[in-house]
């Protein structure tokens, strides 16, 4: 015997029209605007809703909820669309995919097809040096990853509230299911709040940030019917509601804000919309999003979700620029043929299927052949791919010192290829020896000659100062030389940052330098930013190399910040080739040829600066590649193969300052 929980089953024509004009929203936005909507905010309020009136129907229905009907239901319904989507991906990455980002784009597919790309994004957003890699045709699956694992939170939550409603039957259900839904409502609202004020970028990936949202729409399946306002009042909040949400992604930066307490506008929005459609008016929302055509638009949302990023995605990766009213018409148009063709020939036969053995080994088929075509086209990718290592050839490859030696070379195919140079990152990387920006530990690195040395030299700061380990590690065991690493990437080597990680990183550094400067030769860490908006380097960081200097009483090799293009440059140059990225890199202005040191007050005589830019160059104009070595791995840092050609240049001013101090 169990008790039945009241709840008010009824078709809600609106969802369906509110569902297809959050999808909408998502893409207009995605599309023309290149902003975040947050639509995706309002499919969670509804899915709460829907799997909420769901579990509670069919337990008053037969007593029961159990797992594998459960989850059998929900994969017949999800995935078979995902498996399509996912097999066109992996046939046009094929032809058409930039090979600057096949290494992340299989990652994703994987983290997608088993729905934890939310994570796997987490991860690479709060990474300083993925900050300026483009975006992959699977990065807009974070959301169903999110809605996939509150399915399986749902399926927990319920499992025990029904336990607890068999156990203590005289419980009113639904007062207990409220007050676990309000709780969990409150608990994720404010870690949500916490964390994206802390850490915006983890929390917009992150489930726990996001579970209140859908525990809003399991609130609102509990309760809604219960709701009732005047008829004007209730067309006046539906409208509001609808206005509300169009402009949400016009009035907030969702990618920023969100999913803190910003978020609440989305969701008080669609709740002014539902509870609207409680009452039967001639003039209200309802009327315009339950209308025949809003229906059956919003049974091919999903797909359009789906479907829109993925087009838009790879015509994006051939074509620079918002794309025009024709074309983002079509992206749009084509989004809804394709959603109306797998929801009538796959995900609507798969669904009616009963459950059982049949459907699931379908989706089997479909994903094991997802997993085949991967393999295969990363196999494709990377067999034409050689060893950076290995292709290394100073008389073809000279990098840097084609322009030191003024080298008339033949062109090559540059190295490292585009499917590798985001991973040419230098050692300490790959060593786990640099700290995050949220981190104020050190992370010693120790590289070069390492027993019975000669010198020691420091490499402190930032990511700016530690794509030149590459450099340095090609003549450190020539002229027995220790090399250690001080790195912290995202926070400017600096003695004025506000209290938190990076100033107690910094200070920790400085106390590592005075404590050990007996055994230090030589500091090097970068002299300034190399940004038009400073032209002279920012008073914190001349503040911390003259300490080095006059405190301490270490020699510093200051080196002249490079150019920030602000675009990345490997994937540009996959994309539009070599004359394009040219022209592009000439559009900005160029740094100015007085040294910014040559601005400050004061500089001790213990820093001796030197400036790297002209190997940057070719007769004054910056290039991509040099000495057929791609120079950048992002649209900033040195990849480390260039970087290692730098080593001959380095060597010199690093030799002479160490024998002379």
């Amino acid at each position: 015997m169990h008790q039945n929980i009241e709840l008010e089953r009824k078709f809600r024509p609106e969802i369906e029209g509110l569902r297809i004009i959050a999808a909408l929203l998502v893409a207009v936005y995605h599309i023309w605007l290149g902003r975040i909507s947050g639509g995706v905010d309002v499919f969670f309020v509804i899915s709460g809703f829907l799997i909420t009136t769901s579990i509670i129907s069919g337990y008053n229905r037969t007593g029961n909820f159990k797992f594998f009907p459960y989850i059998t239901n929900l994969v017949k319904r999800l995935l078979p669309s995902v498996i399509v989507v996912l097999l066109m991906i992996i046939l046009l990455s094929t032809f058409l995919l930039p090979r600057s980002i096949i290494d992340k784009t299989f990652k994703e597919f994987i983290a997608s097809l088993l729905y934890y790309q939310n994570w796997q994004l987490a991860f690479s957003n709060t990474d300083y040096l993925d900050r300026e890699q483009m975006s992959t045709p699977l990065e807009h699956f974070w959301a169903m990853s999110i809605q996939g694992q509150f399915y399986l939170v749902w399926f927990i939550v319920f499992t025990l509230v029904f336990i607890i409603l068999k156990r203590k039957i005289e419980w009113n259900g639904k007062r207990l299911i409220n007050t676990v839904l309000g709780f969990i409502f409150l608990a994720s609202l404010s870690y949500s709040i916490y964390l994206t004020d802390i850490n915006q970028p983890w929390a917009y990936f992150d489930v726990s940030t996001r579970v209140w949202e859908f525990s809003l729409g399991g609130l609102l399946a509990v309760n809604l019917s219960r709701i009732s306002l005047p008829s004007l009042l209730g067309d006046i909040i539906g409208w509001l509601g609808l206005v509300g949400l169009f402009l949400t992604g016009i009035i907030f930066d969702v990618s920023t804000m969100f999913p803190g307490y910003i978020a609440l506008w989305p969701m008080l929005c669609a709740v002014f919309i539902l509870v609207s459609g409680n009452m039967e008016t001639k003039f209200g929302v309802k009327n315009f999003l339950g209308n025949r055509w809003m229906r059956k638009a919003g049974g091919m949302a999903f797909g359009l979700y789906l479907w829109h990023w993925v087009l838009l995605s790879f015509y994006q990766y051939h074509n620079e620029g918002t794309p025009t009213l024709f074309a983002g018409a079509i992206i749009i148009l084509l989004s809804f043929v394709l959603s109306w063709v797998v929801t009538v020939f796959v995900e609507r036969p798969i669904r009616i299927m009963p459950t059982g053995v049949r459907p699931l080994g379908l989706i089997v088929v479909g994903v094991v052949m997802n997993f085949a075509l991967l393999f295969s086209l990363y196999y494709y990718y990377s067999s034409g791919t050689s060893d950076i290592d290995g292709e290394y050839i100073t008389e073809d490859y000279p990098g840097a010192v084609a322009i030191k030696e003024d080298l008339d070379l033949e062109a090559h195919e540059p190295i490292p290829s585009f499917s590798q140079v985001q991973d040419d990152l230098a050692d300490v990387y790959e060593d786990e020896l640099v700290q995050s920006r949220n981190g104020s530990s050190l992370k010693i690195g120790e590289y070069g000659v390492t027993e019975n040395h000669d010198y020691t030299v420091a490499l402190v700061g930032s990511s700016y100062s530690a794509h030149y380990l590459g450099a340095l590690q090609q003549f450190s065991e020539e002229m027995d030389i220790k090399i250690l690493t001080l790195l912290q990437v995202g926070s400017w080597f600096s003695a004025d940052h506000e209290p938190g990680p990076k100033k107690e990183w910094n200070d920790n550094a400085m106390a590592y330098l005075d404590e050990n400067k007996q055994k230090i030769d030589l500091v090097i860490a970068s002299a300034d930013i190399g940004s038009l908006k400073y032209p002279k380097p920012p008073e914190g960081m001349v503040e911390q190399l003259n300490k080095i200097g006059d405190d301490i009483g270490l020699p510093v090799m200051a080196i002249r910040g490079n150019r920030r293009f602000g675009f990345n440059i490997p994937e540009y140059l996959d994309q539009y080739g070599y004359e394009a990225t040219k022209e592009k890199m000439l559009t900005l202005e160029p740094l100015s040829d007085t040294p910014p040191w040559d601005r400050v007050e004061y500089k001790s005589p213990k820093i001796h600066y030197v400036d790297y830019n002209e190997y940057f160059k070719v007769d004054g104009e910056y290039e991509p590649i040099i000495g057929n070595i791609l120079i950048y791995f992002d649209g900033g840092h040195i990849n480390n193969t260039y970087s290692q050609s730098l080593g001959p240049i380095l060597k010199d001013d690093v030799i002479e300052l160490l024998e002379t101090n």
